[in-house]
């Protein structure tokens, strides 16, 4: 099968500009988590990029212009859908692009033109639309247990409120002690916040966007920030780095104005918490702890400084570093939807960050992701080596002031 026709309707003005500035240099190998555990060309940062301004080159360059569009064979087009769709969208290599391209963007916009082709996505992401359609989450798993049984008895919600809980898909199913050290952290704060029932709390759109897969989004997007402010709310708290990412970076673009409230991660709640004496840390804990930052977390929305700020509040702490940290950390390999398809590349890069937490005898592997948690826990079965893992508000909310019944 042949194809042609525009290859540039989904990438705005900055990435076509982005795609005709890489100039081939290959320094964003070095950072590439597949190319850490798949050194294969054909998946690389810059040579998606060329693969993919041929395609551009012979549909709409100068000579397709004179003398017509040529056809580009559909198995070139299943190639380059397979080398797109294996990478993290961690965005490592735009972060070292000696020319700046904004590449954690990038991909998931070529994946969008594959998808208009009908060439993507890859296996079990095709059916996410359906099932977030279905059950209100990318993991077909029903609705009426999002919050059971993780959420605490003692913790009451407020029917309305200025501030707004969102527990997201990946926490309230896979990193469950991550969002109950959440709500645990609000009680503890003193803050009254209010949520959607389990069943109007649906997906946040990213495994929709990250996939290419874009149909849904608008109506999903309208729907949640529409439930937010009829509860009246002015800002909402998550402490997924994906959810927080297209909720401040896409949603005003899909609702069509700007949001009615403001987002935040709950790191950056939690350090303005223990700065204003709302929080209390009342133990000590002796031990070494190493951080890791999420990509879409740091490099998505720059939150470097918060998840250090609340580690270093803690008596008796040693806070360590990974020798790539900030904006410059390592992907955990769960980003991207990739996972799903390509697990043996996710356990390789996840099992990566373990091995060097344990070399530099951290006592404990700190994150602030819910993917991160639930990647790196599968990627310690039957590892070789082991490290103690916990999430950032899992570990606070252990730590503070909290009445006798808040964890039941």
């Amino acid at each position: 099968m042949k194809s042609r026709g525009c290859f540039t309707g989904s990438l705005s003005s900055q990435q076509l500009i982005e795609l005709d500035a890489c100039t081939q240099c290959g320094e964003c190998l070095t950072f590439c988590p597949i190319q850490d555990v798949n050194s294969k060309p054909s998946i690389s940062p810059p040579e998606k990029i060329r693969v993919f301004r041929e395609f551009i080159k012979a549909t709409e360059g100068l000579k397709a212009r004179l003398f017509g569009p040529r056809d580009i064979d559909r198995k070139l087009l299943e190639e380059f859908t397979k080398a797109v769709f294996e990478c993290t969208t961690c965005g490592a290599c735009g972060q070292h692009c000696t020319v700046g391209i904004f590449s954690q963007r990038l991909w998931p916009q070529l994946r969008k033109e594959m998808v208009r082709r009908g060439i993507g996505p890859i296996g079990g992401q095709a059916k996410m639309p359906e099932v977030i359609r279905n059950t209100g989450n990318p993991y077909n798993l029903p609705a009426k247990d999002r919050f059971d049984p993780w959420f605490p008895a003692a913790v009451e919600v407020a029917e309305t409120a200025d501030t707004a809980y969102y527990a997201g898909c990946t926490g309230a199913y896979s990193a469950q002690p991550m969002v109950k050290g959440d709500v645990l952290v609000l009680k503890a704060a003193g803050e009254p916040f209010t949520m959607l029932p389990p069943e109007d709390e649906v997906c946040c759109g990213f495994p929709l966007f990250v996939s290419g897969q874009h149909d849904m989004l608008e109506d999903l997007i309208k729907r949640l920030v529409e439930a937010y402010r009829a509860k009246g709310v002015k800002m909402l708290l998550c402490s997924c780095p994906c959810c927080v990412n297209i909720m401040s970076r896409d949603w005003p673009i899909f609702y069509g104005q700007k949001l009615p409230f403001k987002i935040r991660h709950m790191t950056q709640f939690a350090a303005e918490a223990l700065r204003s004496g709302k929080l209390k840390i009342r133990r000590e804990l002796p031990e070494r702890l190493i951080y890791h930052d999420p990509c879409y977390l740091s490099r998505g929305v720059g939150i470097t400084e918060e998840p250090r700020i609340i580690l270093r509040s803690i008596p008796g702490v040693q806070l360590i570093e990974f020798d790539r940290y900030g904006v410059n950390s390592r992907c955990c390999g769960a980003g991207g939807a990739a996972r799903k398809v390509y697990p043996e590349n996710a356990n390789a890069i996840g099992r990566s960050t373990i091995d060097e937490a344990v070399k530099k005898k951290a006592d404990r592997l700190i994150f602030s992701c819910p993917a991160c948690y639930a990647q790196v826990n599968e990627g310690m079965l039957n590892h070789d080596r082991q490290i103690r893992i916990a999430d950032i508000m899992e570990l606070l909310s252990s730590l503070i002031e909290q009445d006798e019944n808040s964890a039941s």
